[in-house]
């Protein structure tokens, strides 16, 4: 690959992409668990939340491959493996099927978490001038910050 000159350092874009790299597996974490439950909720409430979750997970499979595309427009090889996403993620994978009211539960933890990796992100996005990868960071976290809202707000009181 020929160098790239975009106005950001190389330790920057380097530092920049790992942030984003926590991020993207983050998200891929929350598809494949939001595509788990999707599949196996049960309840009254089944086709309200698997039309909801259908929703969220096509939304996560376009987040992944933007912010994977930014890694690599930063110059840097994005993660793809399952092996390398747990590494990097912090979001925790759940055995079995639980009940459809903690697959809410846990989904709204877990887009709170990616809001929480997104702003860590975002520091060093801030710090590095990089206003593409801040923007995209941006709207991530506006995404995660109203699906968690969303599902908030169908848990009892």
């Amino acid at each position: 690959m020929s160098k790239i000159d975009i106005g950001i350092s190389e330790s920057d874009r380097n530092a920049v992409a790992e942030g984003l790299k926590k991020l993207l597996a983050d998200s891929y974490t929350l598809y494949l668990q939001t595509h788990n439950f999707h599949w196996n909720v049960e309840g009254p409430q089944f086709r309200e939340l698997h039309l909801m979750f259908e929703e969220h997970y096509t939304e996560l499979a376009q987040a992944v491959d933007e912010i994977a595309e930014r890694i690599r427009t930063l110059g840097i090889a994005a993660p793809g493996t399952y092996k390398s996403f747990a590494q990097l993620s912090s979001i925790e994978e759940v055995e079995g099927v639980p009940e459809a009211i903690e697959m809410v539960r846990l989904l709204t933890h877990g887009h709170e978490q990616v809001v929480k990796t997104c702003r860590e992100s975002l520091k060093l996005a801030q710090d590095a001038d990089d206003e593409s990868s801040a923007a995209l960071i941006g709207d991530r976290m506006r995404v995660h910050e109203k699906t968690a809202w969303m599902l908030r707000a169908t848990l009892p009181k």
